[in-house]
This record gives C-alpha cells, sequence and structure tokens, in this order.
C-alpha cells in the first residue's frame, strides 16, 4: 500500500507541468482516492486548474471523510481541501457547508487533544455566504453559534462572513459583538472594521470609543487601524484627537502609524511636523504607511536623520 500511495503521489505531483486539458481525467479518478492526503492533493489541483466541471466529484467525495475520521481523514486534509475548493468555485447547494460548519474532531496531541476541523469550519462559515438558497436571515442563524467556537480562527471567519451578508441586520450584529468585548482583539478588530465597512463615516463615532486612550490594549490598536483603514479625513481627525489626549509611548506609536494609513495629505502634515520635532515614530508611520515619493522626499530633505 506505501508503494501505491508513493506512485499515486507522484503522478499528482507530476500533473503541474502539464497542459490544463490532460490533467482533467487523472485528477478526477484521484478525488476517488480513499487516502485523504492523495484526494486533498487532487482537489487543490483541480482548484489550480480551474476544473469547474469537477465539482460533482468533490461534492461525492466529501461525505466519505466524516465517519471514522481517525482513519479516513486525520488532520482534515481531505474534507479542507475540498470545502475550499468547492467555496472557490462558487458551489451554490449548503450542505456541505453547513455539515463543515458544525464538524468537530478532537485528535491526540502531544500532552492532549486538539480539534483538527477549525480551519473547515472557518471555510465553510465563509462560503456559506453565497449559498443563494438559504436567505440572508438564515445565513446569519447558522453563523451566529460560532462566535462562540473554541478557536479564534472561526470566531473571526464568522464575523467576516457575517460582514459579507451585509443586511443592517449584520451591521447590528458586528456592533453587539464588538460592544460585549470579553475576547480576542483579532476578533474585535473584524467587528470593528465590518461595521466600518459596511456602515462608512456614520459608523466612526461609534468605532473611536474603542480606541481607550486612557488604559489602551491590542483592541484599541485593533480600533485605531480599523478606522484608518477608511481613509477618510474624519478617521486622520478621529485618530489625531485621540493621539493628543493618549500618554502610553506604546499606544501613542500606533496611532501614529495609523493616522498615516490614512493616507490623507493633513495627515502627512501632521506626520511631518512631529518628525520636524524629531519624532522617529512619526518618521516611521511616513515609511510605512508608503507615504508619497514627494512626502518622503519632504521627509528625507527637511528632516534628515542625526547621525
Amino acid at each position: 500500500m506505501a508503494r501505491s500511495f508513493d506512485v499515486e503521489l507522484a503522478k499528482l505531483e507530476g500533473l503541474r507541468e502539464r497542459p490544463a486539458a490532460e490533467t482533467l481525467e487523472p485528477i478526477r479518478h484521484a478525488l476517488g482516492n480513499a487516502n485523504n492526503f492523495i484526494v486533498a492533493k487532487a482537489a487543490r489541483l483541480a482548484l489550480h486548474f480551474g476544473h469547474a466541471s469537477l465539482v460533482p466529484q468533490l461534492v461525492a467525495a466529501f461525505p466519505r471523510f466524516l465517519h471514522n475520521v481517525g482513519k479516513t481523514d486525520p488532520q482534515c486534509w481531505a474534507k479542507v481541501a475540498i470545502a475550499e475548493a468547492l467555496s472557490r468555485f462558487e458551489y451554490q447547494e449548503p450542505d456541505i457547508f453547513l455539515a463543515g460548519m458544525h464538524h468537530f474532531q478532537p485528535e491526540g496531541t502531544w500532552g492532549g487533544e486538539s480539534d483538527s476541523a477549525g480551519q473547515l469550519r472557518a471555510i465553510c462559515a465563509q462560503a456559506l455566504v453565497q449559498c443563494r438558497s438559504i436567505n440572508n436571515h438564515g445565513v446569519l442563524g447558522h453563523l451566529v453559534p460560532l462566535f462562540a467556537d473554541k478557536e479564534l480562527a472561526v470566531r473571526v471567519a464568522a464575523a467576516r462572513a457575517v460582514e459579507q451578508v451585509g443586511t443592517d441586520s449584520a451591521v447590528l450584529l458586528l456592533r453587539l459583538r464588538a460592544e460585549l468585548g470579553s475576547d480576542a482583539p483579532e476578533l474585535l478588530g473584524a467587528c470593528y472594521a465590518g461595521v466600518l465597512r459596511l456602515d462608512g463615516e456614520t459608523a466612526l463615532e461609534w468605532a473611536a470609543k474603542f480606541l481607550n486612550v486612557t488604559e489602551p490594549d491590542d483592541a484599541s490598536a485593533e480600533a485605531a487601524f480599523a478606522i484608518a483603514e477608511t481613509r477618510t479625513e474624519a478617521a486622520f481627525a478621529k485618530l489625531k484627537a485621540a493621539w493628543n489626549m493618549a500618554s502610553d509611548p506604546e499606544f501613542r506609536r500606533t496611532l501614529l502609524l495609523a493616522i498615516g494609513l490614512t493616507s490623507q495629505d493633513a495627515a502627512y502634515e501632521f506626520l511631518l511636523a512631529r518628525a520636524a520635532d524629531g519624532s522617529r515614530e512619526a518618521r516611521e508611520a511616513l515609511e510605512q504607511a508608503a507615504a508619497p515619493q514627494a512626502v518622503l522626499d519632504r521627509l528625507a530633505q527637511d528632516f534628515p536623520l542625526a547621525k
């Protein structure tokens, strides 16, 4: 069996060098293999070559790896690759994605046990949004439980999927999750950014209250960068006001970086003025924000680094 696996794997690895038309049948054949690693590689090759005609074979393969998972699909290799391919091919039927969202696969690790299905749940959560047979209310109903998932990546994927739904209800759900706090900064940041992308400048006042200039934390930094992503004069004004009030040196540096990312002329002038005062943090903000070359030239000419 080891020799058979090696032969099959070598065949698949050689396909990347062949014309796409010659790879369709070998990939179709490999998707029927019992080995999860072979099927995972075949699914990734189907996606690589754009073989959307293999969607039926991908769909047929997925259920084989939902049972006796310790033997059929350790580490969820096959299920993850199949779900990713179906998602990228914009597969419309929700059953596979719903099954993936509810799948947990505890597996032994050094010192205990871990769930290898987190990536699968995350992929399927975002893929569900594209399924037109489920209305927006239904999609949100399926996504809400994932906000309590033990895996951070799944919770973040749920927030991004809710943003993709894009309705008023989706915005309210993201606002509610942000208001509740008590989670990893990455999740809260996804909520801040999602609300701002959906509601625009009208949400800046709401987002600015999470900057917490008196006791800044990582969530405060996430709020700063989410505000910066709007790239508006109003965003620069909020971040500048926070910088003026903040006393924590590291948070003030974060705010300068965020100010640079607003890409506003007024923001560049503000940072140039801080550089004139000797602020290396302001110089760093301009450089990391990829400010226009004219601005960087002024920085180098008018405020050269001390030797």
